[in-house]
């Protein structure tokens, strides 16, 4: 069925919270789920689909900001967006907030007109974010977007069955997390062309840039020398070797990287590539690019 009203999830302990958040949103025709704890917030979360999320910090048991961190990770975090009414106010408190996957932070009392003024713009903003992510789903494209702190936020299908088998690079408690939190970091702080891939659990994560949320966004993949490598020598009848070096131009590197990461002359890389034209039946590596990228694709 087509959903024709947007659904608010407000998760709050006090029950005059509650009814005076609820009211409010029920008379801007949204419908309204209601959770007293965490926990039960967390379960209708995930059955039911929230579009836009009100969470309490200060619940008993798990806090709001335990809650939401729940949802925000994980293999399938939940895509609405966080909004915190609390009456905690200090920095620290809406830091914690933010950190914890919310969007936005209101201390109370809450001034409905605000309350709602928030709510439209990141409703709008959840939309258009749904719309790209659905946009890759279509594409078959095998993305993660993590927030600053290195948590994942959001990842299409594919990147959802690629990393199924390697949940403890999501894991900032683990070595594996750790590095991939350090990789984060540091490709954020350099140029593009000198990132270099991370390789871990038999995958491949690419580094494709911050996008205009903030986001940072990478492409996971198997690594190079199985299944890419193969699809691409396979292709368009290349040589194991071939294949590499085509695989490393689709990846943006010059021939001074690919003979640095592949540890061979630029000389030979050179040669490489001018068999990899021939055998193509192309004349330039930006249309080899776009060939094996569509290859690629497809693995």
């Amino acid at each position: 069925m087509t959903r024709t009203r947007d659904i608010a999830l407000v998760v709050d302990d006090s029950p005059e919270s509650l009814g005076m958040v609820a009211t409010a949103l029920e008379e801007d025709g949204m419908t309204v789920l209601v959770a007293r704890d965490g926990k039960t917030g967390i379960d209708l979360a995930r059955r039911l689909e929230p579009d836009i999320i009100l969470m309490d910090a200060v619940m008993p048991e798990l806090d709001g900001f335990e809650t939401c961190r729940i949802l925000k990770t994980g293999t399938k975090p939940t895509p609405a967006p966080v909004i915190f009414m609390t009456g905690l106010s200090e920095p620290e408190h809406i830091v914690r907030g933010l950190k914890s996957g919310g969007v936005d932070y209101l201390t109370k009392p809450v001034v409905v007109e605000e309350l709602m003024a928030r709510i439209t713009i990141h409703l709008v903003n959840a939309r258009m974010i749904q719309s790209a992510q659905a946009a890759l789903d279509k594409s078959g494209r095998a993305v993660i977007a993590f927030d600053q702190m290195g948590q994942m936020l959001w990842s299409s299908p594919k990147a959802n069955d690629l990393i199924s088998g390697a949940m403890e690079l999501m894991d900032a408690t683990t070595e594996l997390g750790q590095a991939l939190r350090l990789w984060l970091l540091t490709s954020v702080t350099m140029p593009l062309s000198q990132n270099l891939d991370l390789e871990a659990k038999g995958l491949r994560f690419q580094f494709l840039g911050l996008s205009a949320t903030g986001e940072t966004v990478v492409r996971v993949m198997g690594e190079i020398g199985s299944d890419v490598g193969e699809a691409l020598s396979k292709a368009f009848d290349l040589t194991p070797r071939e294949g590499e070096v085509l695989y490393w131009l689709t990846m943006g590197k010059t021939n001074r990287d690919i003979a640095q990461i592949l540890t061979l002359s630029a000389r030979t890389i050179n040669k490489h590539l001018e068999m990899v034209f021939q055998k193509m039946g192309v004349d330039n590596r930006t249309t080899a690019a776009v060939m094996a990228d569509r290859i690629l694709h497809q693995t």
